[in-house]
């Protein structure tokens, strides 16, 4: 094995905390990473690993080491995209993270066309609605709404978008539509529990702020589960324009209080904290970017 893969499959154990889930990430066995590590040990005759009580920690050689090597294959990526130009010239394998619905309504469907600018890349879309750790699951680039609770975090702002108060037509029928804020206390709600949600739900109309706070007997972790229970006709929910575009087109849903307006949703890039990102995570952004705002209009 080569300098550059003995660096990177030792960065990936380091990020990952262990020789297997490296293993999983870089598609090979455990003995070749473990095998890997050992070499690269014996070369530079210095120990880089140490286990704590559940993973494999980097010693001060090894800390050292891991963060010159992520310069080191940084720039060697830089260096491959610029020789080779743009288009063909990327290849290799792209992690992206994205929430579950956005990335199945306005990702997914599109990805034809990356591909086919880049034939030479691969690509795995990992769909999750947390905030997973993307250092640990080999992450180059992940998609993510609301405000970033982080501030270190290198992020490029791609779009915004509008939000909703939404609730089925048949439970609208039944119960009527709230005129004010106020009117929501009395109806059933349904949050989405994470960050780009919550049970508090503001608005504002001209210079006049409100808020009003949720009680639900149900709540989802996944935008999936809001979307069903808000078309079966469980209650009103918050919703951004990207979660129930295909509903909201159709009239299937509809938006209520539209005097009132709810702070609009961002949409970022983000890329992992203390790694230069990818020419292949670059070109995807500028990518997505320019193709989700061809699909939205004008």
């Amino acid at each position: 094995m080569d300098r550059h893969q003995a660096m990177e499959t030792y960065v990936r154990v380091v990020e990952s905390g262990s020789f297997s889930a490296a293993a999983r990430l870089l598609r090979v066995g455990q003995p070749a990473v473990s095998k890997t590590v050992a070499a690269l040990e014996a070369r530079l005759g210095v120990r880089l690993l140490a286990r704590s009580t559940r993973r494999l920690m980097p010693t001060d050689a090894g800390q050292a080491y891991y963060e010159r090597a992520l310069r080191a294959l940084a720039e060697a990526d830089e260096a491959e995209f610029a020789a080779r130009g743009l288009g063909r010239g990327l290849e290799g394998r792209l992690r992206v993270c994205a929430p579950v619905t956005f990335a199945r309504l306005h990702l997914a469907p599109k990805l034809g066309g990356f591909l086919s600018v880049y034939p030479k890349l691969s690509l795995d879309l990992v769909m999750d609605d947390r905030n997973i750790d993307l250092l640990s699951e080999n992450i180059d680039v992940a998609l993510r709404m609301g405000a970033l609770a982080d501030s270190t975090l290198a992020a490029r702002k791609i779009s915004s978008s509008a939000r909703y108060v939404v609730a089925s037509k048949a439970y609208l029928a039944a119960h009527g539509a709230p005129k004010t804020p106020a009117d929501l206390l009395k109806h059933d709600a349904v949050i989405y529990a994470q960050a780009a949600g919550g049970d508090e739900w503001r608005f504002r109309k001209g210079s006049a702020e409100t808020s009003v706070r949720m009680q639900s007997r149900i709540a989802f972790t996944a935008a999936e589960g809001v979307r069903e229970a808000v078309k079966a006709g469980l209650g009103l929910a918050i919703v951004s324009r990207w979660m129930m575009a295909p509903e909201l087109a159709t009239g299937e849903v509809a938006p209520v209080l539209q005097d009132w307006r709810l702070p609009d949703i961002d949409l970022w890039a983000v890329f992992p904290t203390g790694r230069m990102p990818s020419a292949r995570a670059k070109a995807f952004v500028d990518w997505f970017a320019l193709a989700l705002r061809e699909s939205e209009g004008p």
